[in-house]
């Protein structure tokens, strides 16, 4: 068995992406002494500067300013001088919201959020979540929340943004690769249950395979999974998919307790890289691998805890990783709470995959890639007025992209409104018992946005699903 990492009683090793601010330890307790720097004469003199400053600025500025005001601005821009999106303040408000996150429910859209090349983008949207159903996808950029610039917010102050009660609606602006123009997206906030393991049989060359679907990594994630688990066993399944598409992370300790089930003693599942190069490991206790072979499904939004999963099945166990790259996230961080509600979440160590490599800003790359069909980038389609005939616009574009993917051929697919578009318009909504009017209305937008999301939700053209049956069936 690998070295065991002795933590702290207080702390709990977890890793979260996006939203939760990747990686990180839960809280310590808030009377667990912060290490300090006790060095004399530098340290004094450094304290004796930001002093001076914070007295100057307080009674002397032309304006009155609170003493709050002035030492979280100082936390902040020490903070800021990291450069690293992933340490940051959080106040009293984004500090609660921080743990109700790690809740069974909460209320919002249900999305996961991160940085890239200083952007602030969408990591994945949950699984049957308002944000999924209304096309929010993996790397879209956050412009505008209800139509203010996010340009100077970290992740905490977007999440806030972003978050609300159930009933209300927040309205996204997001860039996407591909995309003319920014896309808006307006989405009503509702209770987001986190049911995270899903699990089937799936039947490919008279074999049954089981299937199961890990959403996210949190308290009852590793206990459903292993119940599931052995359900399938029982059945008789000869081969396992663990998805984790759109997966954006969660507690270290789920993972941990998942590949305790899958991947034996005999490698590290796990290391962590402290700052001085020395480097931590960990194993599990399983004695010999499972009798049937298992594949896992990634994508662009498998995120930290999934990399880690995937990373462990892939290098310490030998199975095959099927889809696309995942996102790229190998630091872990720590809330520590600063005594009044507030805490700082800072960066401390590095994870690495069973062979030591860090995957952050670039991912686990699949032994077999493969992508999906064109149309599930499709986003939900609203029209504020009828477009027709000879119009030009692109949201006519992604209403001929979606025609054309369901089986109504427009034509072209430019963005121009041809009398090819006003046909395949005029027939899909007489499919759809709809007006026939061959103009692009709302309603008629509506009809295409769920005729889009059915055929994603689909299996038969599931493509990386279809592909993991193939190879776990063979193997």
């Amino acid at each position: 068995m690998g070295k065991k990492w002795i933590l702290p009683l207080a702390i709990v090793l977890s890793l979260l992406l996006g939203a939760l601010g990747g990686a990180y330890y839960t809280e310590m307790t808030a009377d667990e002494p912060l290490k300090q720097e006790t060095k004399e004469g530098v340290a004094n003199q450094e304290w004796i500067k930001v002093e001076a400053a914070y007295q100057l600025i307080k009674n002397q500025y032309v304006e009155k300013v609170g003493s709050t005001q002035l030492v979280e601005g100082a936390i902040q821009g020490m903070l800021a001088t990291l450069k690293d999106p992933y340490s940051v303040y959080m106040d009293k408000q984004t500090a609660n919201q921080f743990s109700e996150s790690l809740d069974s429910t909460f209320e919002g859209i249900g999305t996961e959020i991160g940085v890239e090349d200083n952007k602030i983008i969408i990591v994945a949207p949950y699984k049957d979540s308002p944000a999924e159903k209304a096309g929010l996808k993996p790397r879209d950029q956050l412009l505008k929340i209800n139509g203010e610039s996010i340009e100077g917010l970290n992740l905490e102050e977007t999440r806030l943004k972003i978050r609300g009660k159930k009933g209300t609606s927040v309205s996204l602006e997001i860039k996407r690769q591909g995309a003319v123009r920014p896309i808006t997206l307006n989405i009503t906030r509702e209770e987001i249950p986190v049911d995270t393991v899903f699990s089937s049989t799936l039947e490919s060359n008279d074999e049954q395979i089981g299937y199961i679907d890990i959403t996210l990594f949190s308290e009852k994630t590793a206990t459903d999974f292993k119940r599931q688990l052995k359900d399938l066993e029982n059945k008789g399944i000869e081969g396992l998919i663990i998805d984790v598409r759109g997966n954006p992370g969660g507690l270290l300790k789920s993972v941990e307790n998942i590949l305790g089930v899958l991947i034996p003693k005999d490698k590290p599942i796990l290391q962590i890289a402290e700052r001085t190069g020395k480097v931590q490991t960990f194993s599990t206790e399983l004695k010999q691998k499972k009798n049937y072979p298992i594949v896992v499904l990634t994508d662009n939004g498998s995120a930290s805890a999934s990399e880690i999963l995937a990373g462990a099945l892939q290098e310490a166990g030998g199975y095959k990783v099927i889809g696309e790259r995942t996102f790229g996230k190998g630091t872990v961080q720590q809330a520590v709470p600063m005594g009044d509600g507030s805490n700082i979440k800072i960066s401390l160590f590095k994870w690495l995959t069973p062979n030591g490599n860090w995957i952050h800003k670039v991912g686990i790359a699949p032994n077999i890639e493969v992508h999906q069909p064109a149309y599930f980038t499709a986003h939900q389609l609203e029209v504020d007025k009828p477009f027709e005939r000879d119009m030009n616009d692109e949201k006519i574009k992604h209403a001929q992209e979606m025609l054309k993917a369901i089986g109504f051929v427009p034509g072209r697919t430019d963005g121009y409104f041809s009398s090819k578009t006003e046909t395949a318009l005029k027939a899909f909504q007489r499919h759809k018992g709809l007006k026939v009017t061959g103009e692009l209305d709302n309603q008629t937008a509506e009809e295409l946005t769920d005729s889009i999301t059915e055929k994603i939700r689909d299996k038969q053209n599931d493509v990386q699903l279809r592909t993991a049956l193939k190879i776990v069936s063979r193997e």
